[in-house]
This record gives structure tokens, sequence and C-alpha cells, in this order.
């Protein structure tokens, strides 16, 4: 009498196992139905405001007449790539983009970092969560109400920033109104928004390291700042990597309505940004197929940094996005 095994070594080679492993997904997808159910609506959001847009990205190559459509356009290849790197704004437009994505990379991403440690220091448990409240709560206020809130504060006549300034004989200056502070305005606005939301996820990683650790290091003589280092830190390094890596996907995106609020004749200078160039010269200008090569031309350099930070991260730390 053959036995179960003897019958799964008579089949061919990985038959067996290809039907356990169809078998197997099948019953597993079936036991967490539920789950799948819930995460029918953002898989849905994804297909169709990500996924299925992308097909428009042929317009790119294209001279696309909102008329004819997609078919009926006639094909130029990449003539708007070279219009695009030839146009004697483009540069100057990427160089704004680069210059103001590399100060939110190197000031903004690590402000939520460096909160999360402090507020994870704090031993009373009220005013620790009132401090959470207070920052988390300039994320619920749209970028409208911040720049008329920054138009206050930097104001050269009334602001509270010149009259602090003036305290110690400082002229005042014209932040919105001045090439040289519109950069620091852009980063240092968001910083204030998005600092204090942006500790959740760290938060979160830093209750889940074993207070044992910290009893230990306080038994070796470790203090506090050495306790950061040699703890505190590594737990945390995981959720910086994917954080990371999340970040620089966009780092030509900075943010279209963040920029848009605050750009005025004075400042377009050294404050215009891809996304509001697109936005000019797409909507306004109605230049549809050149604007999808320029927005094209900064997702793929998105995509090449992802998988670049992807690689040397996974190779460096061994943390990765896949």
């Amino acid at each position: 009498m053959s036995t179960k095994p003897e019958a799964a070594e008579a089949l061919p080679p990985g038959m067996g196992r290809r039907r356990v492993k169809s078998g197997g997904i099948a019953r597993l997808m079936w036991k967490y139905k539920a789950l799948y159910i819930i995460s029918l609506p953002g898989i849905l959001y994804f297909l169709i405001f990500k996924y299925i847009p992308l097909g428009g990205s042929i317009i790119a190559f294209q001279d696309y007449n909102i008329f004819k459509g997609f078919t009926g356009s006639e094909w130029v290849g990449f003539a708007h790539f070279k219009t695009m790197f030839e146009h004697y704004d483009f540069l100057r437009i990427l160089k704004n983009t680069v210059l103001i994505g590399l100060y939110d990379l190197v000031i903004a991403f690590p402000a939520p970092i460096i909160l999360a440690i402090l507020l994870n220091e704090l031993r009373l448990v009220m005013f620790k969560r009132v401090v959470q409240t207070v920052v988390y709560m300039p994320h619920f206020l749209s970028w409208v109400v911040i720049a008329g809130m920054s138009v206050a504060i930097l104001s050269p006549a009334t602001g509270i920033l010149n009259q602090l300034l003036g305290l110690f004989g400082i002229d005042p200056l014209y932040f919105l109104g001045d090439n040289r502070y519109i950069r620091s305005v852009l980063v240092g606005s968001g910083i204030w928004r998005d600092t204090g939301y942006g500790t959740i996820l760290y938060l979160a990683a830093l209750a889940g390291i074993n207070p044992e650790l910290y009893e230990a290091a306080e038994i070796d003589g470790a203090n506090r700042w050495k306790q950061t280092l040699k703890i505190t830190l590594p737990a945390l390094l995981p959720t910086i990597m994917i954080l990371f890596l999340l970040h620089i996907g966009k780092f030509l995106d900075f943010g279209f309505e963040r920029v848009w609020v605050f750009l005025n004749a004075l400042n377009t200078e050294n404050g215009e940004i891809l996304d509001t160039y697109i936005y000019r010269a797409g909507l306004l200008s109605q230049q549809y197929s050149y604007t999808t090569a320029v927005g094209l031309f900064k997702s793929v350099v998105g995509l090449v940094l992802v998988m670049a930070g992807n690689f040397f991260s996974k190779k460096t730390t061994g943390e990765s996005l896949y």
C-alpha cells in the first residue's frame, strides 16, 4: 500500500508543489477575506487614480490635440523632452527644485526624528500629551491659511519677527519679497506644519523598545546621551531608512500648493519649481504634451532615486522597501 508521501513522489516534479501552493493561496485569501474586502477601497483608489492615469503619459511623445485624442494626435517622439532641456528657464527652475529639495531633505527630514526623541524623554505624561497635541495641530491647516499667517508674521511693517529683529537694531527684512529668503521660508513653513505629525511613526517605534535595555545601560553607567546613541537611534534606524527612501522618491515633487501660495513677482527667480512651472505652462498656456514630458521626467528621476537609495540601503543597513 502506498502512503501519501509516496503518492506525492509519483507526481511529475513540481506538480504537487504547484497544486499545494495555488490551493494554499486560495485558502489563505478565503481565511482572511474580511481583510481583503477592507483593502478593496485602497486598491481601487490606486488603480483608478494612480495606475490607469499612467496611460496618459503617452501624450508626452505626441503633439496632443484635445479634439483628436490619444489616437489621432501626431506622434513627435522625444521632441518635447528636447524642448524642455533647451528652454531658457528650465535649468533655473530645475536648480530651484533641486536646492529646495536638498534643503528639505537635510533640514526638514531629521526634524521629526529629533522631536520624537525629545518627546520620548518627557516624563510628565500630561505635559507630553499637551505638547504632542500642540505640535500636531498645524498639520491640519491648509497651505492657504499658513501662507496668510506667514504674511502676517513676516511683514516688514507689522510682522512680529521684524519687530524682534528691530530690538537688536536690525532693519526690517522683506522675507516674502526677496529672492534670498524665499527658499528658507518655503522649507521653514513646511517644518512648522509637518514636523509634529511626522513624529507619529517614530514615537510608535520608540514605544516598541524594550525598557530593560535602558535599565541595563544605566546600570553600566551610560548617561541619557549615550543611551540615545547606542539604543534609541539603532532601534529607529529601520523606520528612518524606510521613510528616507519614501522621501527621496518625491525629491523633485516638493508640492504645488505649498509653493504657489508664497510666490509673487519679487521672489519667482528663486522660488519657482517644476510643479508651479507645469501649472503655468500646462494649464494656463495649454501646452499639455510639453508639461506631460516635464512631469514624466520628474517621475523618472524619482524612480531612479528610490531604486538607487533602496540598493545602497539594502547593502549598508539591510533595510529596504523591497
